[in-house]
């Protein structure tokens, strides 16, 4: 299985830097000690001088990351803030039918809201769901047809 890690990484900072990136290797770790098997697909880790890339670097990069998420068997994602690349994202993965799991107190976001699968407040939730057992039952109900999504958490 594919999974490609979403999220953050510039948000709203005006210059080249980059909200701290550790939040990848927290969920990666989750999900590998379940599934050492499973097969990470970390923007950070392909590409951590992106802020000093050229516009031509930038651009092929930004398109590359799409087609890594639509292509991904499940994309999870983590929004403390908004980002519009993390948004693209998730709209490429739900345009493919692919479960997003989110991680996020922006519940009221529709972006979050209508695209994810499940909404977890934080990497602590989401890690003890995995750890538990329960992301299986969730992976089984999302690719069942004509399910509804589960609900948000409040």
């Amino acid at each position: 299985m594919r999974v490609f890690i979403g999220g953050v990484m510039q948000g709203s900072i005006q210059g080249k830097g980059i909200v701290s990136q550790d939040y990848r290797r927290r969920i990666a770790a989750a999900l590998q000690a379940r599934w050492p098997e499973l097969e990470v697909i970390d923007p950070f880790a392909l590409h951590p001088n992106s802020v000093e890339y050229d516009d031509a670097g930038a651009k092929e990069t930004l398109f590359g990351m799409l087609d890594h998420a639509a292509a991904s068997d499940l994309v999870i994602v983590y929004l403390p803030t908004a980002s519009m690349g993390t948004a693209l994202e998730m709209w490429e993965a739900h345009r493919g039918g692919k479960p997003i799991f989110a991680i996020s107190p922006l519940v009221h976001n529709w972006v979050i809201k209508c695209l994810s699968t499940r909404v977890f407040a934080t990497i602590d939730e989401f890690c003890a769901f995995v750890a538990a057992g329960d992301f299986e039952r969730s992976l089984r109900l999302a690719a069942l047809p004509d399910q509804p999504t589960a609900p948000v958490a409040q």
